[in-house]
């Protein structure tokens, strides 16, 4: 039996257009849309898994405790991008790690993303 592949993540946020404004620093390309009578939200597909960014309402508040992470062609580059974004900070500066270069980075709803040197093909 293979292991399940990750298709969707959604967050909720205070801001929908500040956060994809966030996101797209790390080269999302955004729709804005609604299905039936559901809120406005954006959503982008793009390698592999479809990433939604929802308003928090009084029954589904932002989504902070959620941790996500993002292969990068260079950390260094996409931390200092995210990190000098409104409201966003360096959490964790770029280092070497067990698990390759890496940084962390609280969005401006405080979902912390962390960002590892995507692997290079020979």
């Amino acid at each position: 039996m293979s292991a399940p592949r990750l298709n969707l993540v959604v967050l909720r946020v205070a801001d929908i257009d500040r956060a994809a404004a966030f996101y797209r620093l790390l080269g999302f390309e955004f729709v804005k849309h609604a299905h039936g009578t559901g809120p406005q939200h954006y959503a982008s597909d793009a390698a592999g898994f479809v990433f939604e960014l929802y308003p928090a309402t009084a029954e589904q508040s932002v989504s902070s405790s959620t941790r996500i992470g993002f292969a990068v062609p260079n950390v260094d580059d996409a931390a200092a991008k995210l990190s000098s974004f409104a409201g966003a900070k360096l959490v964790t500066a770029p280092k070497d790690s067990e698990w390759g270069r890496r940084a962390v980075v609280a969005d401006p709803d405080g979902h912390r993303i962390e960002l590892v040197a995507a692997a290079h093909s020979a």
